[in-house]
């Protein structure tokens, strides 16, 4: 029942559809479309990882040296595939991405051939640790400290949220380097897990499985050559990263507003209430309608935005931060709904509309919340008005 018509739009090419093709088979075969219960959820993550890479799946979001680089609409689509059939698996995916962009965009050759290869394989974990205490959507805000010393850097400081913490071989981190002011102070840096003075100070349980935790530093030291580009780069890193997976965001929620949408279809079209199927009711055919409205919207701006950083070659500050706003909450829309129409099975543990009810809400969250989006949003529109 699933309208796979979107792949037949321009911002496609044939590539893209082959590669849809491909991680669509091999999700059905090797994750299947029931429900996950994870008992050992470090376990679990790490074999995911491994079965990514076997697969070459992760070759997607790290690509080889000499590759062209990344190719924001094939991220999506692979986003949102695994995400119809696996919120853990999407995640896992996305984060060895995340952990790596900056430097898959900004590291030295050396670094390069030091940590890709291993995350590629999946025999690595990456993790990308920007967040702090007070300073999540407030980048400028962040405290943790990288101060120079004899033969490398030494970080102090606190990072919270950080998805993959406490089972990641090795972190971005962010911190200040006092080269100016604000977000103009921040540098980059590779941190291995292994490195004297860092702590996993405390794992976080979350609604939806996910592996993330508050991470310390004291007198963390490590060599000189793990700074990211220059020093002071930090914000333009960060932000870079951001431009290429926001719109990847508003993937991941097509993937599970898409998945709600097609059971909710088949629910409706099965289901006797009164003698007939809820289909023939119209007050279920206006939220079925309003549904497929969602999500057809969320794909065409979440495909711009990819075609337009893939194509165009330009920055998506805008076009992102639209689609991963409209997505994630038309997302949290359509799966409402569909929790809805189960009924009582809806918020029933086993039920695959519970489990997306959990799996979405985080989205509106992170990688910049829906009230900061807006923001860059109207901020983004009054520059190009400006600019016209």
């Amino acid at each position: 029942m699933a309208d796979v018509s979107f792949l037949n739009w321009p911002f496609f090419e044939q590539q893209h559809r082959d590669f849809w093709q491909h991680i669509q088979n091999w999700s059905e075969q090797e994750i299947g479309s029931g429900i996950h219960n994870y008992a050992d959820l470090d376990a679990e993550c790490r074999r995911i990882v491994r079965t990514l890479g076997d697969a070459k799946l992760i070759d997607v979001v790290v690509p080889k040296l000499g590759a062209e680089g990344l190719d924001v609409r094939t991220i999506c689509l692979a986003r949102e595939t695994l995400a119809s059939y696996s919120g853990l698996y999407e995640v896992m995916f996305v984060m060895q991405g995340l952990g790596t962009a900056p430097i898959t965009l900004f590291g030295s050759p050396e670094i390069k051939e030091k940590y890709l290869p291993a995350v590629r394989a999946g025999h690595a974990i990456a993790a990308f640790a920007l967040s702090e205490p007070e300073a999540g959507s407030d980048v400028a805000a962040m405290t943790t400290t990288a101060t120079p010393v004899a033969g490398g850097w030494r970080i102090d400081g606190v990072k919270t949220w950080i998805s993959n913490g406490g089972i990641a071989d090795h972190y971005v981190l962010f911190a200040r380097t006092g080269d100016a002011p604000g977000a103009k102070g921040i540098s980059a840096f590779m941190v291995d897990a292994s490195t004297p003075g860092f702590y996993v100070q405390k794992r976080l349980e979350v609604i939806s499985p996910h592996p993330i935790a508050t991470l310390r530093f004291n007198n963390c030291v490590i060599p000189h050559d793990r700074l990211l580009g220059q020093s002071g780069d930090g914000f333009k890193i960060a932000m870079a990263t951001l431009d290429v997976f926001r719109s990847t965001v508003g993937a991941a929620a097509l993937g599970f507003a898409r998945r709600a949408l097609n059971d909710s279809m088949q629910r409706v079209a099965t289901r006797i209430v009164m003698g007939r199927p809820l289909i023939e009711q119209q007050l279920i055919q206006g939220k079925i309608a309003d549904m497929a409205i969602d999500v057809d919207t969320s794909a065409l701006m979440v495909y711009r935005s990819a075609w337009t950083r893939d194509v165009l070659k330009t920055r998506v500050t805008r076009e992102s931060s639209m689609a991963k706003l409209y997505a994630t909450e038309a997302a949290q829309r359509v799966i409402d709904e569909t929790v809805q129409i189960f009924g009582g099975l809806g918020v029933t543990k086993g039920c695959k509309a519970e489990e997306l009810y959990r799996d979405i809400r985080a989205l509106r969250i992170y990688e910049g919340a829906s009230e900061v989006q807006r923001v860059i949003i109207s901020r983004q529109s009054m520059l190009l008005a400006k600019s016209a």
